[in-house]
This record gives structure tokens, sequence and C-alpha cells, in this order.
């Protein structure tokens, strides 16, 4: 294999942020779509404030204050659903293409890691929910050394743990600036661009694009 260690982010790449909207989507109410995408946007905001101000609260955190937010301006929508639909983060749906494909790069003698702004707690029990906690060698969490992602620190908990070159090491990842992150550590880097996204990050551009994680399979 071109590559021996293939890294995965895990929220948007691996598991679907939306669905626990979509569970309780009667619940929630017809604003619900919108919700979810606020919640998504100000949960990731956050993480980029705090490390710019050389600050840090857990990504549980951050989730919560995202989703109390998203609230106060989807004032239409439930609030009462509000448990529900954290309770439902910690058991994401994953997408379609996800076992397999993480079931084939462990055959071919891949090592497999993780590498989120969630916590410990939060990605062991997506992954095991999911079912694809034992095939993956490693979970790594910002958690450990308190700073968010795009910061090249986070990027190096993987080069440094491994003992290798950026350049050995596959990213995946299913947002854009994640990507570009990776690409200005050293990774190949690979977008997994779900939802047909245009290009960005011009200077920071991906080796490959990809509308779901099956085409690692033959990119190698």
């Amino acid at each position: 294999m071109a590559h021996s260690i293939y890294v995965f982010d895990a929220y948007g790449t691996l598991f679907d942020v939306h669905a626990a909207v979509r569970r309780h989507a009667d619940e929630v109410g017809p604003e619900g779509q919108l919700l979810s995408a606020l919640w998504r946007a100000k949960q990731l905001e956050y993480s980029w404030m705090l490390t710019m101000m050389g600050r840090y609260r857990d990504f549980w955190s951050l989730t919560e204050e995202a989703l109390d937010y998203a609230f106060a301006r989807v004032p239409q929508a439930n609030r009462a659903s509000r448990q529900h639909l954290l309770d439902s983060y910690w058991t994401c749906d994953v997408y379609p293409d996800v076992p397999e494909v993480i079931k084939q790069l462990k055959m071919r003698g891949a090592k497999l890691v993780m590498l989120s702004n969630g916590t410990h707690q939060m990605l062991h029990a997506a992954a095991r929910s999911a079912g694809i906690e034992d095939e993956f060698d490693d979970i790594l969490s910002v958690d450990d050394i308190k700073v968010y992602k795009p910061d090249p620190r986070v990027y190096d908990m993987v080069a440094t743990r491994y003992r290798v070159f950026p350049e050995a090491v596959s990213f995946q990842s299913s947002n854009r600036w994640d990507a570009a992150g990776a690409t200005a550590f050293g990774f190949r880097s690979v977008w997994i661009n779900r939802t047909e996204l245009p290009e960005e990050y011009n200077d920071f551009r991906p080796a490959a694009v990809l509308p779901s994680l099956e085409g690692l399979l033959t990119l190698g």
C-alpha cells in the first residue's frame, strides 16, 4: 500500500452529524434542518475561536452550547427535544460506506486511526454504537493536547505517536478546512466531498476529492 496509516476525521466523515435531528424530526418540528445546520456551524466556530484565543473547553461542552444557541436562533424548534438530541449525539449514525471500507483497509494491513475534536468518551461511544470501534488501532482526541483542528499540533499527534514523516499518512475528512490543515501539515489529504461543495482553500488543495470513502480502495 502507498500509505501505511489511514487517519479519519470522525464527525461528518465517519459519523453523520445531522442524524440526531433527523431521528427526532417529528419532535423538533419543521425547522429541524435549519436547527441542525446552525448547531454544527456553531460547534465548529466555538472550537476555532477558543484555539485562536489560547483557551480550551472540551467538545461536549461546545456541542451543548452550540445547540442552545441554535434553539435561540430557531425559536420555532421544540426546545423540549434538547436532551433527546444530545443523547443521540453519543450514538451518531455512520455513513453507509464506512463499515466496509474500514474493514477492507484493515484487511490490507493498514493502520487505522481516528483523529477528532470529540472527547474520548464521545468517540468511543459513537464507534462502539456503530460497531467499528475494534477496527481502529487508535482513537485520538484533541482533549490530550487541549487545542482544536486545524492547529498543526493536532495532526502531529499521529506523526509523533507512530514516528513517521507526514507524507506516510493518508488523512480523510469531509471538512474542507480540515483537509486543508492536513495538507499544510504534510499529510496526503483526501477530501470526502459528500455534499458536492465547491472547492476552496486553493493554496492547500487535497491530493484527491472523492464523493465517498469507497474511492479509497482504488486510490491506494
